[in-house]
């Protein structure tokens, strides 16, 4: 534990749970949020983490706590990059220096830590669904005292395809749910869409909403007028406005009753609004305008780059770089580069991200030509049949999502390309072990589900050189949708820039010969491999250790399966991605199916969730590092030894 400056946190330092938040005087919020953001600025410099939303979420997060009995009360929080402040207020403020650090608090809301973090939050637009789930509970369950169940989902996060289906549904439903739109017009990236755009021109004046409030207080002071009876009186005013505006408020379209927006950073006016509208029967949204980055100049001027900055001096807001940082490239740009190399050769190349522009380097080839570049928004599932249309009328297009992200669009990548035979590529970012993101990121699953699917390629490559060779082969042949998977972070090689090179589909290379052991590996992995492969030569030279890099997941390369098969030496398998059901299965299900039954053992995520740390400790905890595989060479090969 950490114990914060007392002298300089003097009204957070006290605060242990919310409740020591409610027993503060309504003047005294203001001074809270002031320390929450200064408490930030100085804990995320060092100790890198989401910044800007976290920062832009502050008076909604200590409104929400103020106004509602939380733990009893529910708060869902839509993603979770917004909810530093919540931890903050919930009893973490003295072990916040460990968040995201392997053992410590999670990145993200999660409910094994905190009985206040009600639902994972580590993927957008969940909230809505989740929290009308626990509101209809609620009713169900005839719970008293009502507890009240808010949703808090962001401009973004609100355009996604479940949004919308929650929304739909909570109008449906009878429920008192409670959603709040924190609207930034701000994601990662800007946001994209005709909703966004709605959302910006959205306006209710500041007198008709004070006029509306002051109305309902004082019809129901009076007894005039009720939570039920008012409905009749909502639904005319919502068509009132319609009229006078000469446009209808979505929301309001949907049943939803609405109420803003109103400048979410007055902490007064959002706990005095919070308290209006919580006790109203039947679904409401209240749409709050904040600024991501609020209260830092540097995240407030450039938002996007002050999403997650890494280190930086908070006096300053200069950004601490490692000098080294640029020697490298990392997989995302090696990939953003060579797309744009593409492209200039091949008219029919479009690029297509599901609102990760900078995140996947698609912003690289969006940068010299827009119109081939196509930002969907937080929309996977659409992305992947939106690509299946293009290809159908003779496109190539490179689909380019994070692994875990792309998890959502798995019906999609079957009904909509690999059914059609489509020749999509899948440009999956972020594969395996991502880091401190933690376990709803790590893109450990991809191998796994997508080689069920009839038809697809599946490649891996091992360094940037076969990264690029991979891309320039899918868009040069017509075998289909094509997936290529790289990791997060830096490749190996400062001289990844090499002519572009057609590979053979479905054929391994041999790195190392060997007769005692076969070490077959798929993508990245190969380097762990080498490392332990090299440490064996040195230390144990009469051990002769042959070492495939497969490059393929689908098809295999059944030469090197069958020239392994025949040499009846024991095999390690090694893969960035769950160990049951992935590139090891496949290869023990190959030897199976041939008539070979070598000792095969398989390296890879085990059976389980793997939460936050670095990637080297988690790699570590995984067995699935240099040292791990070393020493699986030693239990095969003691005879050897």
């Amino acid at each position: 534990m950490e114990k914060p400056d007392d002298r300089k946190y003097t009204l957070l330092s006290k605060i242990k749970s919310p409740a020591d938040l409610r027993r503060m005087d309504s003047g005294q919020l203001a001074e809270v949020c002031s320390e929450i953001r200064e408490f930030l600025i100085n804990t995320l410099s060092s100790n890198p983490g989401h910044f800007a939303s976290s920062m832009g979420a502050v008076e909604l997060t200590v409104a929400l706590h103020y106004v509602f009995d939380t733990p009893y009360d529910r708060i869902v929080w839509d993603v979770g990059h917004q909810a530093y402040g919540h931890k903050l207020l919930t009893g973490r403020l003295e072990s916040f220096h460990t968040n995201r650090k392997k053992g410590g608090l999670s990145g993200f809301p999660n409910p094994a830590e905190s009985e206040y973090d009600t639902f994972t939050a580590g993927h957008a637009s969940n909230s809505i669904s989740a929290a009308l789930g626990m509101a209809v509970a609620s009713k169900l369950k005839g719970e008293s005292p009502k507890r009240n169940v808010v949703a808090v989902i962001g401009d973004a996060s609100i355009s996604g395809g479940l949004a919308f289906e929650g929304l739909n549904n909570a109008t449906n439903t009878p429920n008192d749910l409670l959603i709040i739109l924190n609207d930034n017009d701000m994601s990662i990236d800007h946001n994209v869409g005709a909703l966004n755009s709605y959302l910006t021109h959205l306006n209710t004046t500041k007198a008709y909403n004070n006029f509306r409030f002051k109305l309902y207080r004082l019809l129901k002071k009076m007894h005039l007028v009720t939570d039920k009876q008012k409905n009749f009186i909502l639904r005319f005013n919502n068509s009132l406005k319609s009229i006078i505006g000469h446009q209808q408020n979505i929301f309001e379209g949907l049943n939803l009753r609405y109420f803003g927006p109103f400048d979410g950073h007055d902490i007064d006016k959002v706990v005095r609004v919070l308290s209006d509208i919580k006790d109203i029967e039947g679904p409401k949204l209240l749409h709050l305008r904040t600024v991501k980055g609020k209260g830092y100049k540097p995240a407030e001027s450039d938002p996007a780059s002050w999403h997650a900055p890494g280190k930086f001096d908070p006096a300053t807001g200069k950004k601490i770089s490692d000098p080294k940082a640029d020697t490298i490239a990392k997989y995302q740009d090696v990939f953003g580069q060579t797309l744009l190399e593409l492209a200039r050769q091949n008219d029919k190349i479009i690029g297509i991200t599901a609102a990760m522009p900078s995140g996947t380097s698609m912003s690289i080839l969006q940068e010299e030509m827009p119109e081939r570049v196509f930002d969907v928004g937080i929309s996977e599932g659409h992305a992947v049949t939106f690509a299946g249309g293009l290809a159908k009328d003779g496109m190539k297009p490179f689909c380019a999502i994070y692994s875990s992200f792309l998890q959502r669009a798995f019906d999609h990548i079957i009904h909509d390309v690999a059914i059609q035979h489509l020749p999509v590529t899948f440009c999956i970012d972020r594969a395996g072990i991502v880091g401190e993101d933690g376990v709803t990121h790590h893109g450990v699953f991809d191998l796994c589900y997508l080689r069920s699917i009839p038809g697809l390629i599946i490649s891996a490559p091992a360094d940037e050189e076969t990264l690029r060779d991979l891309m320039y082969t899918s868009q040069a042949s017509d075998s289909g949708p094509f997936v290529i998977r790289y990791p997060r972070g830096k490749g190996s090689n400062p001289d990844w820039h090499t002519p572009l090179k057609a590979l053979e589909i479905g054929k391994g290379r041999k790195l190392n010969s060997g007769s005692d052991l076969a070490v077959l590996t798929i993508g990245t992995m190969a380097s762990e491999a080498s490392k332990a492969i090299k440490r064996m030569a040195d230390e144990q030279p009469a051990v002769s250790i042959a070492h495939y890099d497969m490059i393929f997941l689908k098809p295999m390369d059944e030469s090197i399966l069958k020239e392994v098969g025949e040499s009846g030496c024991p095999i390690i398998t090694v893969e960035d991605g769950m160990r049951d059901g992935g590139f090891g299965s496949a290869v023990q299900e190959w030897m199976n199916d041939h008539g070979y039954h070598p000792e095969v053992i398989r390296i890879g995520v085990p059976d389980e969730f793997v939460e936050h740390g670095t990637v080297p400790e988690l790699m570590a905890q995984c067995r699935m590092d240099s040292d791990a595989i070393y020493e699986s060479i030693l239990k095969l090969t003691h005879d050897k030894v």
